[in-house]
């Protein structure tokens, strides 16, 4: 699958058969993503990857629901903890950190986020409602996010606070898949 080149780029600067090999061996999350990109796979590939999945989700605590769809590119740093609600629509790039939530409201902003390409989420921080959050953004470490944020926008605190800056998660997307030669 096409989406998973983009995820091992994100991890190593690579996309050759070696590397990825290497990485779904000695990688669980890289492992995980490759689990969630094929989730709807038929037969005997099917079953094997829905098992492979639930069995890492536990091991990991890293819950990523299948019906969420998530761009190319995706990097967890340090992803224990980490969950991704089912109707979250999220752009290319994406780079979450331990413990940081991506989730659904029934109160308020009702929904899931809808977030766009190149956003850095931190550590412990928590996304939800039906929002949307633009690109090139940059979520704080343990900020609360319950409000559209515009494009090129560091958010601070909790509840979150915008500061406006220039291309705000630039310098915390590492490997961005949009350098990537095709």
């Amino acid at each position: 699958m096409k989406d998973i080149r983009y995820d091992l780029y994100r991890l190593t600067k690579k996309t050759d058969t070696k590397t990825f090999i290497k990485m779904f061996v000695t990688n669980r999350t890289f492992r995980k993503l490759y689990y969630y990109r094929n989730y709807y796979a038929r037969g005997i590939k099917g079953i094997v990857v829905k098992l492979a999945n639930h069995s890492l989700s536990k091991k990991l605590s890293l819950s990523i629901q299948p019906t969420a769809r998530i761009g190319r590119g995706v990097l967890f740093l340090h992803p224990n903890s980490i969950t991704i609600n089912s109707g979250a629509v999220i752009g290319d790039n994406l780079t979450m950190l331990k413990g940081a939530t991506i989730g659904n409201s029934k109160t308020g902003k009702v929904g899931a986020p809808v977030i766009g390409n190149n956003v850095y989420i931190g550590l412990n921080s928590t996304v939800v409602g039906g929002i949307t959050i633009g690109n090139d953004v940059m979520i704080a470490a343990n900020t609360f996010v319950n409000f559209d944020v515009p494009d090129g926008a560091l958010v601070l605190g909790s509840p979150g606070v915008i500061h406006k800056k220039e291309k705000a998660s630039a310098e915390y997307i590492a490997n961005s898949i949009f350098e990537m030669e095709d």
